[in-house]
């Protein structure tokens, strides 16, 4: 009898655990499996050939498997030793930290610049054992989070920008944004930059983190160093633009808003300050 008005998790849970079950019971297990019910079929008194065809295997492979040496592991008896450094490893968790979805290949550049020789298969291998040790998440978790996360429970004051927004006087809508530098082997800065379009007006500095904390800082100076009233900021998605941030810009009355996702486009007049920062 089938159960009708399950949900379709639940099927396919079920499936996935059949597929684990098989998938554990080796061609050994079932070999060894075989010939202990031919073994027992013909102590409760069946012939040779009545007890293979119960079991459902040719006499001739019962008794091969049945004189086969035991089952061993095919675990090799010497396994790869980790060839990584502590300072590798610290390196790879930070910058998994501060770009959540980025993958070995991205990884890899950053880590070559910073002077790291290692190869993207070690990077890999690297990320995997953070994964497996809880120190970083998998990416399609996050991903699957990030679809799932309501808008009110991070973004409090921020709202999206409208389409016909287009700054027209000094002040109206400044670009916002942040670019990662690395000064030597080792030794990163956090740089973050605004541009007014309208009056192409620019204020930097650079921090070694890039936090709410750090974003809250720059706000000040960004206020004191224009020569015109703020009245609104445009930021992407980044966790440095939330929290604090967001409360000090709604402290100052100053409209937060935030680009639609996968259009840095919007961001272009800073984008372009930022790539002359960091050459």
């Amino acid at each position: 009898m089938q159960i009708r008005g399950l949900h379709r998790s639940i099927y396919r849970g079920a499936r996935l655990a059949s597929r684990l079950e098989t998938k554990e019971r080796s061609d050994e297990v079932q070999r060894r499996d075989a010939v202990a019910r031919w073994q027992q079929a013909r102590r409760d008194g069946l012939g040779v050939a009545k007890a293979a065809a119960a079991v459902g295997h040719p006499p001739s492979t019962l008794y091969r498997w049945a004189k086969s040496v035991p089952f061993r592991s095919r675990r090799p008896n010497t396994t790869r030793k980790t060839t990584w450094t502590t300072e590798l490893v610290q390196a790879v968790e930070e910058w998994r930290l501060e770009e959540p979805t980025w993958g070995k290949a991205k990884i890899v550049v950053k880590l070559r610049e910073q002077g790291f020789t290692a190869s993207q298969a070690t990077v890999g291998r690297i990320l995997a054992h953070l994964v497996q040790r809880g120190a970083i998440q998998p990416v399609p978790a996050i991903r699957k989070a990030a679809k799932t996360r309501k808008w009110s429970a991070k973004r409090r004051f921020a709202e999206r920008l409208p389409k016909s927004a287009k700054a027209t006087k000094p002040g109206q809508i400044v670009q916002l944004d942040t670019v990662y530098v690395t000064l030597a082997p080792g030794r990163h800065v956090k740089h973050f930059t605004a541009y007014d379009p309208v009056a192409k007006w620019t204020v930097a500095k650079a921090y070694n983190r890039a936090t709410a904390a750090s974003a809250a800082m720059f706000l000040d100076k960004l206020v004191a160093d224009m020569p015109f009233k703020v009245d609104a900021i445009q930021v992407d998605g980044g966790s440095e633009f939330m929290a604090e941030f967001e409360t000090a810009c709604q402290d100052r009355a100053i409209m937060l808003y935030l680009l639609p996702p996968k259009s840095p486009q919007i961001n272009g007049a800073v984008e372009r300050r930022l790539l002359c920062a960091t050459h």
